[in-house]
């Protein structure tokens, strides 16, 4: 049965700007709540943003892709008239997100507390580079030098060169989703108590640990701190008409590709059965991958990767995207309403909740009078609180999704990652394994195999895990699958990435989980898709960021695209969380649960979707230019004379004002023909050559205090393990030390928002060893005995050491 959207009914004031604060919007606008998008006077910046510099007026591309169907309302709240309209406007709202710098709009009378005044349930959600509170809340910065402080910029470059950040701003379209995940869970909770919070959402820690994959905590488990730069051997190759792009990281990926390329003998060296020793390998191997891809297609050198199951892609770009068969076939591209560009669909589908039907993004102020006349028409929409629905037993205190139960059917990366949002925002999460396949992250570990357990210091899966129990089932085997069975009936959500054809080898498909539970809200992620010609092919992380053109702008203008190392796991984990929440939501409605698919290359392509909508509104293909990037100027890395690299970015013209007053002996306002970004980034190139020259005589901290001081975002270059040494972060508590009985106490960073009321701490146990809890969520929760435990375990249905270990005596 189709029913209303999942977020029918939602009222949203939304105060964001730029891609952060538009996307969260977008997404709940998606889901069906009824976005009112408020501006100044003078309009979001990113209205007038194209990176083709071409004439948009009001109305860029970009713009129109995150504001569709938002309706668009103009109040100068500076001044007491239009401040009181906005505080009339928070008495309709359940939510409000909000972008400005803290302290702003409290100091203009239009803060979390007026809007509580207002609406006692309604929720706040307030994005910001740092945070609110800490030492460097106010510093000047943006998603370029956030990059950097965080330790994702070190992650990418060459010997001899400068790092370089990501191209596309993903670290904006991460905290864009977190946002919405932030927001939908203290709806849940505003909805069930009556009492709405305020959210502090950080940019910087939402960056740390899903651009860096996490390596601030392979130090800790390692003890290697430094890192350095490196390009993973396989990667982007180049072939005979453009590129195309591996994920070769498990043994038999390796010995798959040493077929593939026509060098069976490299599978017989143990150095190049790792990414390191192949690496240092240097170009005796690099140069002959290169030579055998040169001699082939991309499509051919696809078409015999996929024969091996060996993760492959083409590199997508802003042209051929729309032309890829399994984009074109499902649909993945539609028309912007009234418009001439092509724009992602919805990066998820509800089976019984469908999004809403697209309409044009707003013109400035364009639904003004409309939504002034309906406040006016209706003097009491600004009732204090809804309390219909409300729980007398819900505790405001307790986290939103406290009383949840998950089984998460997933592994690696993205769909762990998912899970553990909802883990930590309260859900009980059962991660589901079997002796005969731990979770392959658990191999990514910080021991060598033949060392007792290393299978549990796997600091990847740590991370992912953590705050979740864990059951070993063997669902290959009757008795493991009807537990499994019996599980998903006392569950409220399921989450898996399995590849689809497994999923129907176990017969777990939408029919029979729902009859097992109608009440369930299950949630697929498949690769790309549970149809289409690629539906069966494998992808990772690295696939995606191939496939969907982040690797296209990232990387040196003379060197093949480069990965950005990771975002696209967390990010759809992320947008999978945001699917089980607003599946939740529709649920209290109606009772029902929901099937959802929610691919992992959609995701990605949304989050690069600037790419495809600027070229086919504009016919501008968007380039790699290592640090250029159109909306910036100047905008690099730098070196500097203690062998350290800064990283600076002019976006505003009040950054340009403070960069001009910070180093006037370079006499930069002489460089471009006038002040106008088009005119700088035309003179990018003498920028960066005066800027090097003068950082190459000065110390980094030096730089930076010198440039900080006059409102220009600037940082240091972090090595990629040194993101949780930053006062920031520290001050805020972002790191949490959680113990572990093998893997010992390390630091891990939590969630990148602090709500009003919870607890003071996010992490309330460790990452579980394998089967750690068999017995007492099968026994305790399902009423399994302990004589059939001990049965299931002599069986190896259940366990807790892999099959291969099982002969190796217990620690």
């Amino acid at each position: 049965m189709v029913g209303r959207p999942a977020l029918d009914g939602v009222r949203v004031v939304d105060l964001g700007w730029g891609i952060a604060g538009g996307y969260a919007t977008k997404l709940l606008a998606d889901a069906g709540a009824e976005v009112v998008k408020v501006e100044l006077p003078e309009g979001d910046p990113l209205r007038g943003s194209s990176a083709s510099f071409a004439p948009v007026g009001d109305h860029s591309p970009l713009f129109r892709f995150l504001n569709t169907t938002k309706r668009g309302v103009v109040l100068d709240y500076r001044d007491v008239e239009g401040r009181d309209l906005l505080l009339e406007l928070y008495g309709t709202a359940d939510l409000v997100i909000e972008r400005s710098e803290p302290g702003e709009l409290e100091a203009l009378g239009v803060g979390w507390d007026a809007l509580a005044e207002r609406r006692a349930d309604a929720t706040m959600v307030s994005v910001s580079n740092f945070g609110r509170g800490g030492p460097w809340s106010q510093r000047p910065a943006n998603e370029f030098t956030l990059m950097a402080i965080a330790g994702s910029t070190a992650t990418r470059g060459q010997p001899g060169r400068t790092p370089f950040n990501a191209g596309g701003r993903i670290g904006e379209w991460m905290g864009g989703v977190t946002a919405a995940v932030a927001a939908t869970a203290a709806l849940r909770r505003a909805r069930r108590t009556g009492m709405g919070d305020h959210v502090d959402l950080s940019l910087l820690e939402t960056i740390t640990p899903t651009c860096t994959n996490v390596q601030s905590l392979w130090g800790s488990f390692t003890g290697d701190y430094d890192t350095r730069a490196l390009l993973e051997v396989p990667s982007v190759e180049p072939t005979r008409d453009g590129y195309v792009g591996f994920c070769v990281f498990t043994g038999q990926q390796w010995q798959d590709f040493t077929v593939l390329v026509g060098h069976p003998e490299w599978a017989e060296d143990p150095q190049l059965a790792t990414m390191g020793g192949r690496i240092a390998a240097g170009d005796s191997i690099a140069g002959a991958i290169r030579e055998w891809t040169s001699a082939r297609t991309t499509e051919e050198v696809v078409r015999e990767a996929i024969l091996l199951r060996i993760p492959v892609a083409p590199i997508g770009n802003g042209a051929n995207l729309p032309e890829f068969d399994q984009f074109a076939q499902r649909g993945v591209y539609v028309p912007h309403p009234g418009s001439e560009f092509i724009q992602p669909r919805v990066p998820y589908r509800n089976s019984s909740h469908p999004s809403v039907a697209f309409r044009p993004a707003p013109r400035l102020g364009q639904h003004t009078n409309e939504v002034l006349s309906e406040l006016a028409a209706d003097p009491n929409s600004s009732a204090s609180a809804r309390k219909e629905g409300t729980d007398p037993s819900a505790s405001p205190d307790a986290l939103p999704l406290e009383g949840v139960r998950v089984v998460d059917m997933t592994a690696f990366w993205a769909g762990p990652y998912g899970a553990l949002v909802l883990a930590t925002l309260g859900a009980d999460v059962i991660h589901i394994e079997s002796v005969q396949r731990p979770d392959g992250m658990r191999f990514g570990s910080a021991r060598t195999p033949g060392d007792d357990q290393w299978w549990e210091h796997g600091p990847t899966f740590h991370h992912a895990n953590v705050g979740k129990r864990s059951v070993t089932l063997d669902l290959t085997r009757s008795e493991g699958m009807d537990l499994l069975h019996r599980l998903i009936g006392v569950s409220d959500a399921l989450v898996e990435n399995f590849s689809p054809r497994v999923i129907d080898q176990f017969g777990l498909d939408w029919d029979t989980v729902h009859q097992l539970n109608p009440r369930l809200v299950m949630v697929r992620m498949p690769a790309f898709g549970l149809d289409g010609p690629w539906r069966d092919r494998v992808g990772f992380a690295q696939t995606m960021e191939q496939v969907s053109g982040m690797c296209w702008l990232s990387g040196y203008p003379d060197t093949a695209p480069q990965l950005a190392r990771g975002p696209s796991d967390p990010l759809a984990g992320l947008h999978a969380a945001y699917a089980v929440i607003s599946g939740l939501h529709a649920r209290e409605r109606t009772g029902l649960g929901s099937f959802v698919e929610a691919t992992m290359v959609e995701t990605a392509l949304n989050a690069a979707a600037e790419q495809v909508v600027e070229y086919s509104a504009t016919g501008h293909l968007m380039q790699r230019e290592a640090n250029h990037h159109p909306y910036a100027c100047p905008q690099g890395v730098y070196a500097c004379s203690d062998g350290q690299h800064i990283a600076l970015s002019v976006e505003t013209d009040r950054h340009w004002d403070g960069l001009l007053e910070a180093v006037p002996e370079l006499e930069l306002d002489r460089v471009p023909a006038s002040a106008a970004l088009a005119d700088r980034f035309a003179s990018r190139h003498e920028f960066d050559e005066r800027l090097s020259r003068w950082c190459a005589q000065k110390q980094a901290v030096d730089v930076v205090e010198r440039l900080i001081s006059s409102g220009v975002p600037a940082a240091e270059v972090v090595m990629s393990r040194g993101g949780d040494r930053n006062p920031q972060v520290n001050a805020r508590g972002f790191y949490e030390p959680v113990e572990h009985s093998l893997a010992g106490t390390h630091r891990f960073p939590a969630m990148p928002v602090r709500f009003g009321r919870q607890p003071d701490r996010w992490f309330a146990r460790p990452a579980p060893t394998l089967g750690e809890h068999n017995a007492e969520v099968l026994g305790g929760l399902l009423g399994v005995d302990d004589d059939e435990l001990a049965h299931l375990e002599a069986a190896q249905i259940i366990g807790t050491r892999p099959a291969f270990a099982s002969a190796s005596p217990a620690a």
